[in-house]
């Protein structure tokens, strides 16, 4: 019994809708303010595709290296999308507002792939133009909350009932994740291998400010309150240089 590519785009979207959450609300209101927008990691374009419902009659694209979930944003046509990572983007001085949303920033490992990451988006956007993204607080160790069960039983589009849960491994401030798509009876039809890097405050800012930004707004949670002792997230908005 498979389980493929497209079905893991598929259940991505069943499982993490777009709705006017605090978080996604965020950024869909920075998106509808921008006259153009780029999307690093959009994956399957559900932001993109919220801005376009809610009226953005902008520029919008979106870059990702998942080919899956790709031909599931594509389902929207007036939108630029595009294969690759983030430290393949070739646009110069083009986009008003860069984004960066789901917490993708963590598949950014190396030193090496955060700060050539991050000096492409600053070359696609227009000097003062925006980037912002979240990622998990460490403190938080939002880990040990994804190893202690399933999500509970998930319906998919064909009538099976599926359950996702996690392996986890921490060294430093990485975490190597594996995701196991399962049924409910147990019988494991993926396991899907990933990692996760954790970054503290001042070790982010640093990497930030050494590829042309500088931190505008930074938050601890989806309500703009102050990055405190006991967040569970980062949100930053940079300004580009």
């Amino acid at each position: 019994m498979t389980f493929t590519d497209d079905d893991v785009a598929e259940l991505y979207d069943l499982t993490n809708p777009w709705h006017e959450t605090n978080q996604d609300k965020f950024f869909t209101d920075l998106v509808l303010a921008a006259e153009s927008v780029l999307d690093v990691g959009c994956g399957t374009g559900q932001l993109l595709h919220a801005a376009r419902r809610r009226g953005h009659t902008g520029r919008l694209a979106g870059i990702d290296p998942d080919l899956a979930s790709l031909r599931r944003a594509r389902r929207v046509h007036d939108v630029e999308w595009i294969t690759g990572t983030a430290a393949d983007i070739a646009w110069h001085g083009e986009f008003e507002l860069a984004t960066m949303t789901s917490h993708a920033f963590q598949c950014l490992i190396t030193d090496q792939e955060i700060r050539a990451s991050l000096a492409a988006i600053r070359r696609a956007l227009r000097d003062g133009g925006r980037f912002t993204f979240e990622t998990r607080h460490p403190q938080a160790k939002a880990w040990e909350r994804w190893v202690l069960g399933d999500c509970g039983d998930i319906r998919f589009t064909d009538g099976r009932i599926l359950r996702i849960f996690y392996r986890a491994a921490v060294r430093g401030d990485i975490v190597d994740l594996i995701e196991v798509t399962a049924l409910a009876d147990g019988t494991i039809l993926r396991e899907d291998p990933g990692s996760l890097r954790f970054l503290d405050v001042e070790t982010l800012n640093t990497f930030l400010a050494d590829t042309g930004f500088e931190v505008q707004e930074q938050y601890g949670d989806w309500e703009r309150g102050p990055i405190t002792a006991e967040s569970q997230e980062i949100v930053t908005v940079a300004r580009a240089r």
